[in-house]
């Protein structure tokens, strides 16, 4: 997808950007070298929280995990609480196991928990649900996989293995929980707004019925985001990644950098 198409004719400057998530911690994320850079000001705000679900309720799931031989991983909340479950019920994980992540940033965040051999993890090549499906078609026969996921998990992973006739289980391990972000668009005006999940996306909506897009610019990470967005009646100006652009950060440095030159 070439980025020029996703640019509006009309521009506005852009002085104020929202980015949906928490602020990152210490002064050496790339967001602040970006914002130096162009000269604005970015705002964190995270739309949604996470609740986890306690080990007496996931109990409940009856859920083997060590009988499972792959686990699909969407998210870095995910893995987290994958992992957190595994080492609150003292579940040993096979050193054999596969990983399937929708994204390469996804499936680096596994170095927290394992040891990281690419022969057992893998990844979409764009951060699509097809992409992943292309990875994961090579193992279906012979893996029996996990989902983990939140409780508004992504059906299209679900179909997908179901029509595929895969082994699976969808262990849910937290809850996501719309935020009250009202206030800070009370008064505010941002030229760009930045979302990650669709479930951040639905919270937006869930805050702002009323909002209409017009000169705002829509910045979508994943393709999920993407079509969330979308869904929602508005339109994804900016999108990640992409090839040369990994992450929203430098997907808002190529489109602020042709933005400059108009």
């Amino acid at each position: 997808m070439n980025p020029e198409s996703q640019q509006p004719k009309t521009y506005n400057k852009i002085e104020n950007i929202l980015i949906a998530q928490a602020r990152p911690e210490g002064e050496k994320s790339p967001y602040f070298e970006f914002a130096k850079k162009f000269n604005v000001t970015l705002s964190f705000q995270s739309f949604i929280r996470v609740e986890p679900i306690s080990s007496k309720e996931f109990r409940k799931q009856k859920i083997d995990i060590a009988s499972y031989s792959a686990v699909i991983f969407t998210s870095r909340k995910a893995i987290d609480h994958f992992f957190r479950t595994c080492e609150e019920l003292k579940i040993s994980i096979s050193q054999n196991t596969k990983y399937f992540c929708i994204t390469e940033s996804v499936a680096l965040y596994l170095q927290k928990f394992i040891l990281y051999r690419k022969r057992k993890v893998f990844f979409g090549a764009d951060g699509t649900n097809n992409s992943l499906f292309e990875v994961i078609n090579k193992y279906k026969e012979q893996e029996k996989f996990l989902y983990p996921c939140s409780d508004s998990f992504d059906s299209e992973i679900t179909n997908w293995l179901i029509e595929n006739k895969c082994g699976y289980a969808i262990p849910v391990l937290y809850e996501i929980i719309s935020n009250d972000v009202k206030e800070i668009f009370q008064g505010h005006h941002y030229d760009i707004i930045c979302f990650f999940t669709p479930l951040g996306v639905r919270s937006f909506k869930e805050n702002c019925p009323d909002f209409n897009q017009n000169s705002t610019l829509i910045g979508a990470f994943g393709d999920n985001t993407r079509k969330a967005v979308i869904s929602a009646g508005l339109k994804p100006d900016i999108i990640a990644p992409q090839p040369q652009m990994p992450s929203m950060v430098a997907a808002l440095e190529n489109f602020l950098s042709g933005h400059n030159k108009k």
